[in-house]
């Protein structure tokens, strides 16, 4: 049976079949014109299949934070509540919701991280509009999940990560919110060596900085020189990006890395746990 083969594939991998593995990224929203469902049963069924116990769930989707926030908790969380983890979301185009969204999602809802995407805002994730939210969450000292470039960045700025630009950006986060964590989604876009540099350095030199995996790229490559190069086994989360990305070919990269089992267990579920506290 080829679902038991990759099941057991995963298993002999990390030596270890009750290892937990959580899925640190993936979003919730259908997206219809790029052909993505968010049926929670599909979801379900690769979870299944490739063995990932639970996922953090996200919607980023829609500019209205409570409706996404409640979407996440009704169709997953509170549905499934023993595989879906709630992550909540809020915007600056209304400033005057934020705060007391972020509230209502960790207070009350009880998810446990923050993911921004400044994408649809306009703005950059350091403009002035993100700056109640950054204290908030740094008042709290949760883990934060965003991209590191964005449209809207200044003219001129070189097009990928490689440059020190983003580099001080998180230098400036790291320093102005010392309690916030710093959750760099897909590892940075660490689609080849040059741009997976300013990410390990950044979680190398900077305190509170972590990688997440989804969509870095030559993945086995990547993976490996975090790990061996850098010494970051406690620093990096696996995630998938479903329903963007897929769950088989996402974890995949982490079972298949020539890195040691005790940092495939890391990275599949560990450090995700002690990030956020989990109770597993």
């Amino acid at each position: 049976d080829l679902h038991l083969s990759l099941r057991r594939q995963r298993q002999m991998c990390i030596r270890d079949s009750n290892t937990p593995i959580i899925d640190f990224h993936a979003h919730g929203g259908s997206w219809k014109n790029r052909g993505f469902s968010d049926d929670p049963k599909l979801y379900l069924k690769q979870m299944n299949l490739t063995g990932v116990d639970k996922t953090c769930i996200n919607s980023i989707f829609f500019g209205d934070a409570k409706h996404a926030n409640n979407l996440v908790q009704n169709r997953f969380v509170s549905a499934y509540p023993d595989r879906f983890i709630g992550v909540a979301f809020v915007t600056p185009h209304y400033p005057e919701e934020c705060i007391y969204e972020l509230d209502r999602s960790f207070d009350q809802l009880n998810f446990k991280f923050l993911k921004i995407y400044p994408d649809y805002y306009g703005q950059p994730s350091d403009s002035e509009g993100y700056k109640p939210i950054m204290e908030w969450a740094n008042h709290k000292g949760i883990a934060i999940m965003a991209h590191t470039r964005f449209p809207s960045d200044p003219p001129g700025t070189p097009t990928m990560s490689t440059s020190d630009f983003v580099f001080k950006r998180f230098e400036k986060f790291t320093t102005n919110y010392p309690n916030i964590k710093w959750v760099i989604a897909h590892a940075g876009s660490a689609f080849n060596k040059e741009n997976l540099n300013w990410a390990t350095s950044a979680a190398v030199e900077l305190p509170n900085i972590w990688l997440e995996t989804s969509s870095s790229g030559n993945g086995l490559y990547a993976v490996y020189d975090a790990v061996v190069n850098h010494g970051l086994g406690d620093r990096i989360l696996f995630g998938s990006d479903v329903p963007i990305l897929d769950y088989r070919s996402q974890i995949s990269k982490i079972v298949t890395a020539n890195i040691s089992n005790e940092d495939k267990k890391k990275i599949l579920g560990l450090n995700a746990i002690k990030l956020l506290n989990l109770k597993i």
